[in-house]
């Protein structure tokens, strides 16, 4: 007796097609399970046996082997108890196999033969929905599936429901068949109610912090616009009350709302993590990470036993957050350079080789040195070797991947206690989103976006100098002893500041705005100390 049914496993984001194939034939009465399988799907074998035990059905006293192809692919995860058991039942006679033709199962089984939730099965969903499969998942999965609308989605809360719906007599199974009919009637109904999600969106995006809250510190909200408009990875220093945490809190309300492709790309991160907690709709608004400082490569970058995503794919399409930059292990922020450059994140270990999405803006803060206060000698008691050893707790190749570095001064009473009528996120993120349709459409047919990832060899391309711009560029590179990715790094943001001011060619005024941004002067330390 032969039987063979499909599944997936997740790889990343994306999904993997899988066979279950059990054979009972006669021998030594025992169970065999093969196909490169890690150890919770080896335990597989005593959760189905006792499942079934538990629904009436016995194994017979046969050897049965249980293959799990393609056998050169690492098996994990529990979401195989489900397809094991109804390849068992298949083999057994007791379903039908003509009835299971073109069905993805997946799901984990309790001892007494409830279906349990998994995480992941938005992928699998939506990366098979165009097969016209249909899916068998658990109850506590359902909401999550049916979110692709063009899927067909069965959900039952235990083995015997799923023995009744797909067994040997022809008329039980139709009563069941109406839940994918009834499945296709929503269809109209999930559309509409995304519409509704946008509504609900803009509505929460009304109750979150705001801008409007922030008085003061005109150049960085500034900065923050610019950073946001162009994509620029953002540092921000300053001493401690300056309000660097606060406004960096409310990035994420500049940026444009996520499109429906951003939008299920992030939901699919969030399931393969079990974050995803409205089962009910996709992940609407842009994510804003803020991972404490002592927090590890893995937890990061991603990985683990069973590789999960890390911050950084967490915060795909939104904001990654570190504060206290200068706090975090120096080999930990590390690991944020090959990720910066790629916008993806490639895991090698020696099990498997995952690769996750990692399109983040960077933003940081941190405090001038160690005790918060410099260039300020009344405060400041550092001396001139811990100044140093602070500022080299961040290597320079990091320090090139940030366009924009910018100092927040310390607040003015004045400035706290005036009752002033400041912008609104809603009116910054106006303009960012006008600046940002500006790029795509300049870069429709290039493989990049935004101002922040034109590479240095087309940047003369895009970015065009009359003759007063070039003399000044040349007079201040002379003067402060520019590099080669400061230059690059100024000729971008100054992009990004003519697009927000709707200009088609990059001008003075913008040039000279953007070496507001260039970062730290090479004696900014140094003359502090004099």
């Amino acid at each position: 007796m032969y039987s063979k049914i499909e599944s997936a496993m997740l790889t990343g984001i994306n999904t993997t097609p899988v066979s279950v194939e059990v054979d009972i034939s006669t021998g030594m009465p025992m169970v065999d399970m093969v196909g490169y399988l890690s150890s919770e799907v080896k335990e597989a074998k005593e959760r189905v046996r006792t499942a079934l035990h538990n629904c009436n059905i016995s194994l017979p006293p046969k050897r049965i082997t249980i293959n799990i192809a393609p056998a050169n692919i690492k098996k994990t995860g529990t979401s195989f108890d489900l397809p094991i058991a109804i390849a068992l039942l298949t083999a057994l006679g007791v379903i039908d196999g003509k009835k299971i033709e073109r069905h993805i199962f997946v799901g984990e089984l309790g001892l007494n033969g409830d279906l349990i939730p998994v995480n992941g099965i938005l992928p699998i969903v939506s990366d098979n929905a165009n097969s016209q499969s249909y899916f068998v998942v658990s109850k506590g999965n359902e909401s999550e599936a049916k979110l692709i609308p063009n899927a067909n989605v069965f959900s039952f809360d235990n083995l015997n429901e799923i023995i009744e719906a797909y067994n040997v007599d022809p008329v039980r199974v139709e009563k069941y068949k109406k839940r994918v009919n009834k499945n296709l009637n929503d269809k109209n109904a999930i559309q509409s109610g995304q519409e509704s999600h946008l509504e609900d969106s803009e509505k929460e995006l009304e109750d979150l912090i705001d801008f409007a809250d922030v008085n003061g510190q005109l150049l960085l909200k500034r900065a923050c616009e610019i950073s946001a408009a162009g994509m620029h990875n953002m540092l921000i220093i300053g001493p401690p009350g300056t309000g660097k945490t606060m406004i960096s809190e409310r990035m994420s309300t500049i940026m444009p709302p996520l499109n429906e492709e951003e939008k299920l790309e992030l939901s699919k991160i969030y399931s393969v993590c079990g974050l995803l907690k409205d089962k009910k709709k996709l992940v609407h608004k842009r994510p804003f990470r803020s991972p404490h400082h002592t927090v590890t490569k893995a937890a990061l970058a991603g990985g683990g036993i069973n590789p999960i995503p890390g911050e950084i794919s967490l915060a795909h399409e939104g904001v990654l957050f570190l504060d206290e930059l200068t706090e975090f292990q120096k080999q930990t922020i590390e690991v944020l350079r090959q990720p910066l450059e790629d916008r993806k994140i490639n895991l090698t270990r020696m099990n498997y080789n995952v690769t996750y999405p990692a399109d983040f803006l960077l933003l940081s803060a941190m405090n001038p040195c160690n005790c918060g206060y410099y260039p300020n000698m009344q405060k400041c008691r550092c001396t001139p070797a811990s100044l140093k050893r602070y500022l080299n707790k961040i290597s320079q190749p990091l320090l090139d991947r940030i366009d924009i570095t910018i100092q927040a001064p310390e607040m003015r009473y004045k400035d706290l206690v005036t009752k002033t009528k400041n912008e609104t996120s809603a009116q910054i993120r106006e303009r960012v989103v006008q600046c940002q349709k500006i790029q795509y459409e300049r870069y429709k047919n290039e493989p990049f976006f935004h101002n922040s990832q034109i590479p240095a060899s087309r940047l003369e391309e895009y970015v065009k100098l009359g003759e007063d711009e070039a003399n000044y560029i040349e007079e201040k590179f002379e003067e402060e002893g520019l590099t080669a990715r400061t230059y690059h790094k100024i000729l971008r943001v100054s992009r990004t500041i003519a697009d927000l001011d709707n200009s088609r060619d990059v001008k003075l005024k913008h040039i000279i705005e953007a070496f507001t941004y260039k970062g730290l002067s090479a004696n900014y330390y140094k003359g502090g100390m004099e």
